[in-house]
């Protein structure tokens, strides 16, 4: 039976809503840590309501945009790859969420792979990556990198002298092989200060539904800030190449951070809208001896909310 006009909008206003509530969920998340003593505090509380408003306006249109060139990279055939390096907590993974939410994962996917195994470590070094570059159409995120060799490897030792300079030999051309083969590389490094990922570090130790984040290795490199320091401005200095340069995220302010690094992600395409032909929803077609059994109580999910 069909509903009432005025009923079926309040349900189609109300399906939009529930999409949106995704965002403020991630916004709680963001402003409602868990304290030492197990309370939840209010950490915006203080923050102007037209300055979040703001903000949330902004990466509506923002991801409005994104949902454009995903269309354009899924019809021109681009290959789009795109790199987020960052010190631990620096907040790459939370922009990755802004660009992925409102896009379709047969476009565009997130790739966070796990420590080498033996194998793998007995491989070209390069090889475990390749596998998850895209065809035409689709556009890649990697979540870390190749990258790592330059960072976490090098400070934890994790490779040898030689193996840490035969990537910088090699890495360029890498690069430039992807360029020359039709692919869009875009390289962004999260850059937060010491207080700052002191205070983050803080946050998720008090935080249960963030402790997970937090391993050996990431208490570890809190010890070895300068090393990690110097690292970086090596790999930035020796891999910042025309082909594929390095772009700077200033990313203590996790929602600028956010707002900067989409806006820039979108002016580095020349995209266009891409025309869709009006959809029609078909008549569904409704057969007189249909009859819909009915499911055993047996299956039904208890409705404990």
């Amino acid at each position: 039976m069909a509903l009432p006009h005025d009923e079926l909008l309040r349900r189609i206003e109300r399906d939009l809503l529930d999409s949106y509530d995704e965002e403020l969920e991630l916004e709680i998340e963001d402003r409602s840590p868990v304290t030492p003593e197990g309370h939840t505090a209010d950490a915006g509380g203080g923050r102007d309501k037209a300055e979040r408003l703001a903000y949330f306006r902004t990466l509506f249109e923002l991801q409005g945009e994104l949902v454009k060139l995903q269309d354009w990279v899924a019809a021109t055939k681009q290959k789009v790859v795109i790199l987020f390096e960052g010190r631990d907590a620096a907040g790459k993974g939370g922009v990755i969420k802004r660009i992925t939410q409102r896009l379709n994962p047969r476009v565009c996917r997130v790739v966070a792979l796990p420590a080498p195994n033996d194998r793998e470590r007995t491989q070209w070094y390069f090889q475990r990556y390749t596998p998850h570059l895209p065809a035409g159409g689709e556009m890649v995120l990697f979540d870390r990198s190749w990258y790592n060799r330059a960072g976490v490897e090098k400070v934890m030792g994790f490779c040898s002298d030689d193996e840490y300079e035969e990537f910088f030999r090699s890495v360029p051309e890498f690069e430039r092989m992807l360029v020359r083969s039709g692919i869009k590389l875009i390289k962004y490094w999260f850059s937060i200060t010491d207080d700052e990922q002191h205070l983050r570090f803080l946050g998720r130790i008090h935080d249960p539904l963030k402790q997970w984040k937090l391993s050996p290795m990431d208490l570890e490199s809190r010890r070895r800030w300068e090393d990690y320091t110097r690292a970086k401005e090596t790999m930035l200095e020796r891999t910042h190449i025309p082909e594929a340069p390095w772009w700077v995220v200033p990313a203590d302010d996790k929602k600028r951070a956010r707002l900067n690094c989409i806006h820039h992600l979108l002016s580095q395409f020349a995209y266009e809208e891409i025309q869709r032909p009006e959809v029609q929803l078909p008549t569904r077609v409704r057969n007189p001896d249909y009859i819909r059994h009915p499911v055993p109580g047996s299956m039904i999910v208890p409705e404990v909310y």
